[in-house]
C-alpha cells in the first residue's frame, strides 16, 4: 500500500512551506523528485528544500520527467499524465517495493493548474494526502503588494492559451493568467488595462515588472525573454485590470 503525500511548496522559496508541509516531508519514507531535461535547476531547487528542512535521513529519489507531444492538445496532455504515473510507479517498485509513504513537492499548491492530482488519480492502489501550499498567485500579489480582487469584483483564473483563443472573459474585470508561454496578453486591446507581472517569484532571480498594458506589456516580452535565455526556463504569472471610469 502507497500513502502519497502531495505536499504544496509555494514558488521556490523554502521559507514558504508551512509548518503542514514540514512535518509531512519528515514523515515520508521516501521523497520522488522529478528530472527536467531543460530545467535541471528545478529537481536542485526541490532537493535544496528538503535539505533544508528535513530534520531526519529521508531517501530522495530522482526520475526523468516524460516530455509532452505536441499533438492534439488535450489527448497529448492525457498521454503525458499517462506517461508520469508509469513513470512513478516505476521509481516506486525500485525505491520503495515494500510500500509506505512517498512525498511529492508540487510547485504552489496542488489544487491549483496543476496536474498532479489527476495523474495520482492513476495509481489504483495509492491513498491521497494533499497538504496545501502559497500558490502564485498569491505571491504574485504579495510582491506587488496588491488586492487580488477590487472591490466587491470577481476574478476570473485563466491561461494564455484560453485568453489567445477566448480573449478577455465579459464577466469579470480582473484576470489572473498562467501557464502563458506566449505572452497572450499582446492579443488584448491595450486600452485602460494594466498588468502586475513576476517571474521566479520567492527565488533570488525574481523579476518584477507593472503599468499599463501598453508601457510594461513590450518590456514584459523583452524581460520574459531574456530570463528564459539567460536560466534555461522561466515560471512567471501576471494579473491584468480594467481601470474601472
Amino acid at each position: 500500500m502507497i500513502s502519497l503525500q502531495l505536499i504544496g511548496i509555494g514558488t521556490g522559496n523554502p521559507a514558504h512551506l508551512t509548518g503542514e508541509a514540514v512535518a509531512a516531508l519528515n514523515t515520508a519514507d521516501l521523497i520522488l523528485v522529478p528530472r527536467k531535461e531543460n530545467a535541471p535547476d528545478l529537481a536542485d531547487l526541490r532537493r535544496s528544500i528538503c535539505a533544508s528542512v528535513l530534520t531526519r535521513p529521508v531517501p530522495i529519489a530522482e526520475f526523468d520527467m516524460p516530455v509532452r507531444s505536441g499533438e492534439e492538445y488535450v489527448q497529448a496532455v492525457q498521454d503525458w499524465h499517462d506517461a508520469i504515473a508509469a513513470a512513478w510507479i516505476a521509481a516506486l517498485r525500485a525505491h520503495l517495493p515494500g510500500g509506505g509513504t512517498v512525498a511529492l513537492l508540487v510547485w504552489g499548491d496542488p489544487s491549483l493548474y496543476d496536474s498532479t492530482l489527476r495523474i495520482a488519480a492513476r495509481l489504483a492502489d495509492a491513498a491521497v494526502r494533499v497538504v496545501p501550499g502559497i500558490t502564485s498567485i498569491q505571491a504574485l500579489t504579495a510582491a506587488h503588494a496588491i488586492p487580488l480582487n477590487p472591490l466587491a469584483g470577481a476574478v476570473t483564473i485563466t491561461t494564455g492559451r484560453l485568453l489567445r483563443s477566448h480573449g478577455w472573459p465579459h464577466t469579470t474585470d480582473t484576470l489572473v493568467v498562467m501557464l502563458d508561454g506566449g505572452c497572450a496578453f499582446q492579443t488584448l486591446d491595450p486600452e485602460g488595462v494594466r498588468i502586475w507581472w513576476a517571474a521566479y517569484l520567492g527565488m533570488p532571480q525574481q523579476a518584477l515588472d507593472h503599468g499599463l498594458l501598453a508601457e510594461a506589456g513590450p518590456r514584459i516580452v523583452a524581460a520574459r525573454a531574456a530570463l528564459r535565455a539567460q536560466h534555461g526556463w522561466i515560471m512567471d504569472v501576471y494579473l491584468l485590470r480594467k481601470e474601472i471610469r
